[in-house]
């Protein structure tokens, strides 16, 4: 689950990270209040004004901007709020911006200049270890970084049996060049983010910019957090910072319905049962000339009700010229999937998109007799290759 910079900022201070203060928003006029909360605990006389999306490269599109004036705080906001900012990450189609969060300007002279790192925390799935990853080129896209400059990539891995040792924390603050009051600085940022990270069951925690200000302390700038989906039983609080208006419709609607789907940008719709077999289907979607338009997994209990629910979700995609039901009977009866199958069909009404359901395992041949007898535009499969074929077949017919 993704959250907003707000919030992600409200778990780094809870343990200990220092963060750039700052105050939601939803209205011009809350915007000005908070600008001027603000100056009285921080003692800021520039403000910063950020769009809250789920979305990086907010700068970039216009969705943070610099306030040296309380009635620059109001124009910014005015400006910010209900406009549709388009980032590298959100697509063409761009997200409304519903909140905005109100900054202190931390970038005030001193001492020294200030200077961004990146610092992040997330799981090394191929190592089975949590790792630290840091570089001097904070403020610039990660992914650039790996790829024109990798070796400006620090990374440091955690046992996770043992936890983050403070000579790690500090051995990475070393390597990024600090020395001096600003490396314990950094090592002290680095242990509280691993305790954030850790203790909120996140699978991501990444800092960019993670600044040194000009009198030499490390705050948290930005903050992107991902939390773990499947621990946030654990964290009631946490699972109550779900923004629902940020997702997409369809994988709202599927999540309400009990189902795993993943909206792609293909032609071909599939439901399946299992994460697998799901893959799987996916390839021979690719291998028969189309490409997935989902990722739609109804689960080892599918019943008529969820198999209605994901023939309407996938139904909503208007790309979607085919649709391939490939379903293997292990623990859910292959005659119960064909019987949803035929009651979904019925209840939606006529459906004019082709549906190919291949059915293997339990009671198999028993679905296929239900598929077949039904009367409906249904074609049945029992092997894999002639699923495949089907889809060719059914993709060449509506390109004519």
């Amino acid at each position: 689950m993704n959250i907003h910079e707000y919030q992600a900022k409200s778990i780094l201070k809870k343990y200990g990270v220092t963060i750039q203060e700052g105050i939601v928003a939803d209205t011009p006029g809350k915007a000005v209040e908070a600008a001027k909360q603000l100056q009285h605990d921080t003692g800021t006389s520039w403000w910063v004004v950020k769009a809250q999306i789920h979305a990086g490269g907010r700068g970039k599109g216009g969705g943070v901007k610099l306030a040296k004036s309380l009635q620059e705080v109001e124009e910014h906001a005015k400006h910010i709020l209900g406009m549709r900012l388009v980032t590298h990450q959100t697509g063409p189609e761009g997200k409304k911006v519903h909140k905005i969060l109100i900054a202190q300007d931390v970038y005030y002279p001193g001492e020294s200049e200030p200077k961004e790192y990146y610092v992040s925390i997330l799981l090394d799935r191929g190592r089975g270890e949590n790792v630290i990853m840091a570089s001097t080129e904070g403020g610039m896209d990660i992914e650039e970084v790996a790829k024109n400059t990798p070796e400006k990539i620090i990374k440091e891995w955690i046992n996770p049996a043992q936890g983050l040792k403070p000579y790690q924390a500090r051995k990475v603050a070393y390597k990024l060049g600090l020395e001096g009051k600003v490396a314990r600085e950094m090592t002290k940022f680095i242990m509280a983010l691993y305790k954030a990270y850790v203790s909120s069951d996140a699978s991501l925690f990444e800092i960019n910019p993670a600044l040194k200000t000009s009198d030499n302390k490390i705050l948290a700038v930005d903050a992107k957090v991902n939390l773990d989906d499947n621990a946030l039983y654990r964290h009631p609080d946490l699972m109550e910072m779900r923004d629902v208006t940020e997702e997409d419709p369809l994988e709202l609607e599927a999540s309400e319905a009990g189902l795993n789907y993943i909206k792609l940008d293909g032609n071909v719709g599939c439901m399946v049962n299992g994460a697998g077999l799901a893959m799987a289907t996916m390839d021979i979607i690719k291998l028969s000339g189309g490409e997935p338009a989902n990722f739609l997994d109804v689960g080892g209990t599918a019943n008529p009700k969820t198999v209605e629910a994901g023939f309407r979700i996938i139904l909503k995609d208007p790309n979607v010229k085919a649709i391939l039901i490939n379903i293997f009977g292990g623990i859910v009866r292959c005659d119960r999937v064909a019987t949803g199958v035929v009651e979904a069909y019925k209840n939606i009404g006529e459906i004019e998109v082709p549906i190919i359901v291949r059915l293997q395992g339990t009671n198999a041949e028993e679905g296929a007799k239900i598929i077949d007898e039904s009367g409906l535009k249904v074609r049945s499969a029992v092997l894999l290759k002639d699923a495949a074929r089907l889809v060719t077949e059914v993709l060449e017919e509506s390109a004519r």
